[in-house]
Order: structure tokens, then sequence, then C-alpha cells
């Protein structure tokens, strides 16, 4: 296959492993929207990660190119979890278009990104339900203040924080903490890793992308320039042309086989080794789990 075929080029350009994770929502909107859960990042990505790191020479380390909207944040501190394992900080994502959300996590958990001009991370917000937890947050605040100023709009804002339970503002405030803690860390631990002032770009990043008040919608595209702005250490796909073509050559052949065949999701290495999640029963070459 075509796919397979680009994914070796580019392993034989970096000399490094490669694993693709891309999912369809882009090509099967409409499907996305009816099942949302199978085209995001969630626990049953751990199978179809450790069917392609099984037998790698660990030592070459990781690149890995994401294609998401993101999707649950535990699954994807487990993910992250479980490829330091592997690989150590010795990871590096390439974001040959848009990885939002948990994919933003992802890439930033590694130790550097590669991005084009067409690149796009996204804010690191967590969400309920679509609804921010930063907005939860920042409307229960902003409730108290007034209440405590003017006890007689409480009746007014008993009933616009009826939406919410109880349990789902005090939610809100702790998937904050987490989401910014564990970012934070992998920054420290990664990226920022024996720089004096680790800690300090960290909070930064944590900050601008993780703060709703800043980033103002999670929809938010964020440029290979601004994650530059920002101190990622990015390195630009255009600076190495050869490398560029690999790149797009693999993506391109991902986005065609997302959109051409029933695959809303594939996790594939550069030795032809796939889990590829499908709208229906795919057939399967016998060897292991390899998938043209």
């Amino acid at each position: 296959m075509v796919r397979r075929r680009y994914l070796k080029k580019l392993a034989a350009k970096t000399k490094r492993n490669v694993i693709v994770y891309y999912s369809g929502w882009l090509q099967k909107s409409e499907l996305f929207r009816q099942q949302t859960w199978e085209f995001m990042l969630n626990d049953a990505d751990k199978n179809g990660l450790m069917a392609t790191i099984h037998q790698m020479d660990r030592a070459k380390g990781l690149d890995i190119l994401l294609h998401t909207p993101g999707g649950d944040m535990a699954a994807t501190e487990s993910l992250v979890d479980y490829l330091r394992q592997m690989f150590g900080t010795d990871i590096r994502a390439f974001v040959p278009q848009i990885a939002m959300s948990g994919g933003t996590m992802i890439a930033l958990a590694c130790k550097e990104i590669v991005m084009g001009k067409h690149s796009n991370l996204g804010p690191i917000d967590p969400q309920f339900a679509g609804v921010a937890a930063h907005a939860i947050k920042e409307e229960f605040e902003r409730a108290l203040q007034e209440v405590q100023a003017a006890p007689s709009t409480a009746p007014i804002w008993q009933v616009v924080l009826s939406k919410y339970g109880a349990s789902q503002i005090s939610e809100s405030i702790k998937v904050i903490s987490w989401a910014d803690q564990m970012t934070r860390q992998w920054l420290i631990d990664g990226m920022f890793a024996g720089d004096p002032d680790a800690v300090a770009k960290a909070e930064r990043v944590v900050q601008e992308l993780g703060d709703h008040a800043i980033t103002k919608s999670h929809a938010r595209h964020i440029s290979m320039k601004a994650a530059k702005d920002l101190g990622l250490k990015i390195v630009e796909l255009e600076a190495d042309q050869a490398l560029q073509d690999a790149v797009l050559s693999v993506h391109h052949a991902c986005i065609i086989s997302l959109g051409m065949t029933p695959a809303i999701k594939i996790i594939e290495n550069d030795q032809g080794v796939a889990s590829i999640n499908a709208l229906q029963p795919m057939l399967m070459p016998t060897q292991g789990m390899r998938m043209a």
C-alpha cells in the first residue's frame, strides 16, 4: 500500500521509529457527531499503541504523527505514561495538520514538536459534555461575587447555576487542576528538561493554553508561530524539504485512507503493523495485526 511505503520512507529519513495516530473525524464528520467516542482519544487506543510498539528498537526513539480532535483526559494521561515508559522522553511529535485538545497535550509531552505553516495545535482546557470546565468555574465564581455584593441577585443566580449539579462545579475545579498539573510536569520533565527556567516556561504554556479566559474557545487554532511565541520547542517542517515531503506524503496517504475506506482511526508503524478501527469488519492479513 502507498501509505506503508511512505511510512517506510519517513523512517528511513529520520532513522527513528515512526507511528501514525490518525482519526477520521474530519473525513466522516456526520458519523463523528453520532459516534464521537470512537474517533476520540480513548483507552482502547492503548491496544493499538501496544501492537505497533511491540518489537521496536526503542533505543531509536519515537516519532509520532498526530491528527486528532483530542478526547478523554484520563486516557490521554495513560497513553503518555505508556509512551514514556517505552521511550522515555525521546519522543517527537509531528503535527502535519491538526492535533487538538488531548492531541496537543500528547505533543506537549514530547521533547519537541514538528509543525508546518499549515499546522495547528489547540487549547488544553478540560471539557464537560462540550462545556469548558473553566467556564463553569468562572460562572460559579462570578455568581459568588455578585451574590456577596448584592444578595438580592441570589434567586437569579440560583436559576442560572441549577443547570450544573454541585458535583459538576466541584469536579470542574478538580479537573482543571489535574490537567494543569500533569501538563506542567510533562513539560518540565520533557521539552524543558535541563532548562533553568523550566518551571516558569511550563507555567506560561499551561496558562496560555489551559485558561479558557485567554484562549476564548476550545476550538481555537494555535499556529506554528503562536506555538513558538509561547516558548515551545518547535521545529519548522519547511526547514528540511526532504523531511517535509516525507511527512506530508504520509499525511496525505492517511487522509486518503480515512476518506476512501471504512477506517475511522489508524494507528500504524513504519513496519506495517497496524491497528485500524473501521465502520465495518475489514479483511485482516494473517500476520499479526498487519493490514494493507
